[in-house]
């Protein structure tokens, strides 16, 4: 074990000893990925510890951080957290992986986990920053893996590819899974404190040393489960509890139409019970979480899950529900939808914030536009409207644009000002039950409360 992490554990040195070397900067951190998550965690980090180097392979990323600006937006707290960590030289970013891991004792591999052509795990990121972390990874070192993983990843994968690549033996350094819990537009709030965190080392030194190091991050408790694959099968399993949830309330949303009845308000209802926690339906699921995370487990695991695998099906199907409403409504209004013009509002998979990863938008827009509408897309949010189906417009240009038809699928604050009263009369399809007196819209649907005609 090296003399520097010596300072920081071993069963022989004293838990509050251990902690004043970690905050007084005796261990080098190295934080593998500065995006979403990334930066925000490697700013607390760089706050705690005093000596972090951070890690991407975009140097537009790595130089702005290092000029003390945060390249991740819509955060609150994180520019002046970035601004302060390098002015007091806590933090400074690199390209060189190897070079950040040589010269690092404590390793944290943030970086995404998406899917590949077949919906099937792409472990390639995290791989490759595996190998970095490899190649300078010393005796007595802590590797801590914060992405989301399918289980048995670090002990079937991620463990003898460190031991192959850095040639020491498995007892020569601690390995823990310590999964993010973390959103976007919240990331520092929720990683000093809105939630517990969760650790899982491969022994009990590495579980020890994990829950003493996020101790100095969180002012929340530190839960330390048995192994790595348990921690792994928490961070999906509150991902998954959501996507059946959410699901249950898509397939019951799409009963008002049979039913006659306001969903929305029976689900309001039903949830005055404390074990009923119903989510809204709506116009689908999109981020870079909640759509992935069943892959996680369905691609992985020879058990059979159809519950996971229908709780699947049925929100991905909501992004044509929302298509099919917006065509019959057209219809019933006299107009065919290739000859339509169509105004989709909301592209981003969440409101408020710049992000379109897995956003239901994608498959509304090129839908539309594939049945032959005109498409106009309108999101203040978003920063990269000309890559989706359909033309940019305004909220300001609706009125010169006349769309036939509007159709909300993510429920932005400035969607507040749509203006009604110089459109005429388009047909209405709600996906967020969001829309405020739309009096002068012709038909409206709402998603999970079914049609009304506006008087």
């Amino acid at each position: 074990m090296s003399t520097t992490l010596c300072r920081l554990y071993g069963s022989d040195r004293p838990a509050d000893e251990q902690r004043r070397a970690f905050r007084e900067g005796g261990v080098p951190v190295a934080v593998y990925g500065l995006g979403k998550m990334g930066l925000p965690l490697a700013a607390v980090f760089a706050d705690r510890s005093g000596n972090v180097t951070g890690v991407d392979i975009d140097s537009a990323v790595v130089n702005a951080v290092n000029d003390g600006q945060s390249p991740v937006e819509d955060e609150p707290g994180l520019d002046t957290a970035v601004e302060t960590a390098v002015e007091t030289e806590s933090l400074r970013a690199t390209t060189d992986g190897v070079d950040a891991a040589e010269s690092a004792a404590l390793h944290v591999v943030i970086v995404p986990t998406l899917l590949d052509d077949a919906d099937s795990p792409d472990l390639s990121a995290v791989e490759s920053v595996v190998d970095d972390v490899a190649a300078g990874l010393a005796p007595g070192d802590a590797v801590f893996l914060e992405s989301t993983l399918p289980p048995r990843t670090c002990v079937d994968v991620l463990r003898p590819r460190l031991v192959e690549k850095s040639g020491l033996a498995p007892d020569e350094f601690a390995l823990a899974f310590c999964p993010e819990r973390t959103a976007s537009g919240r990331a520092l709030e929720d990683i000093t404190g809105s939630y517990p965190k969760i650790v899982g080392g491969v022994d009990e030194e590495s579980t020890r040393v994990a829950k003493l190091v996020y101790g100095e991050l969180t002012s929340n408790e530190v839960i330390p489960v048995s192994d790595p694959t348990t921690a792994e099968c928490v961070k999906l399993f509150e991902g998954l509890y959501r996507d059946v949830n959410i699901a249950l309330a898509n397939e019951l949303g799409r009963l008002a139409d049979g039913l006659a009845i306001d969903v929305r308000e029976a689900i309001e209802a039903a949830n005055t019970q404390p074990y009923c926690e119903l989510h809204d339906p709506g116009a689908g699921v999109g981020g870079h979480c909640i759509p992935y995370y069943p892959h996680f487990v369905i691609d992985t695991v020879e058990t059979s899950t159809p519950l996971l695998e229908t709780a699947r099906r049925v929100n991905e199907r909501m992004e044509e529900f929302t298509v099919h409403k917006t065509v019959e409504q057209l219809v019933d209004a006299g107009t065919e939808i290739g000859d339509a013009s169509v105004a989709v509002l909301g592209v981003t998979y969440r409101p408020g914030i710049d992000e379109t990863r897995a956003s239901p938008a994608w498959t509304i827009t090129a839908a539309l536009s594939a049945a032959g509408a005109d498409v106009y897309t309108v999101d203040p949010v978003c920063s990269d409207l000309a890559a989706f189906p359909g033309r940019p417009a305004t909220l300001s240009e609706l009125p010169a644009i006349d769309p036939d038809a509007l159709v909300l699928v993510t429920a932005h604050d400035a969607f507040d000002d749509v203006p009604w009263d110089r459109l005429a009369d388009p047909v209405v399809v709600d996906g967020r039950d969001a829309l405020t007196d739309p009096a002068t819209a012709g038909e409206v649907y709402t998603i999970g409360s079914g049609p009304a005609t506006s008087d």
